[in-house]
């Protein structure tokens, strides 16, 4: 059964020290800083694979995502979170992830730790109908743009931009 409510989550300190695990939805209603794995994945032509996520989702129903990814269960590291994120959301499993950078994020409806990792693939994905909706492959500089009219994921949004500044374009390169 798809609980993704009842799942128990890390907590952490605005230093990402954990402080304890709690259920996500507990985790939410206190507005507890959590950690998350975010996986961009790149296809051969350095587009990204954005999803449109379900508007069951907890936080940003409906909006577009740039990368698979999601919270990090209690006792879990930043690579497993990845890994079994990826597996659940697009159906990939076995592709290596290269770790790119952490990073902080707050809201008004979220406040997150998180590492970014990369991947490519090429396809075909099976999404999981919960969580993702559709998805699509585009060219960062068409997500950035997109971004202005249609709601995408401000956490996602930000990594994208960041990586624009610290990196000169270069996060896409293998």
């Amino acid at each position: 059964m798809y609980a993704p409510a009842e799942e128990i989550v890390q907590i952490v300190d605005r230093d990402n020290l954990v402080t304890g695990a709690l259920p996500r939805h507990q985790m939410r209603s206190r507005g507890l800083i959590h950690r998350a794995s975010y996986i961009l994945v790149f296809n051969q032509r350095q587009e990204l694979f954005v999803q449109k996520r379900t508007t069951i989702k907890d936080i940003y129903p409906g909006y577009w995502d740039v990368a698979a990814g999601g919270v990090v269960l209690a006792a879990e590291s930043y690579e497993q979170s990845a890994s079994r994120e990826l597996t659940e959301e697009l159906g990939i499993s076995g592709t290596p992830l290269t770790p790119l950078f952490d990073h902080y994020f707050e809201d008004a409806t979220n406040r997150v730790w998180g590492r970014v990792f990369r991947c490519t693939h090429e396809g075909p994905f099976t999404l999981q109908p919960e969580e993702v909706e559709s998805g699509r492959f585009m060219s960062v500089p068409q997500i950035l743009e997109s971004c202005l009219r249609e709601p995408f994921t401000p956490d996602g949004i930000l990594i994208l931009q960041k990586m624009e500044q610290d990196h000169s374009g270069r996060f896409i390169m293998s």
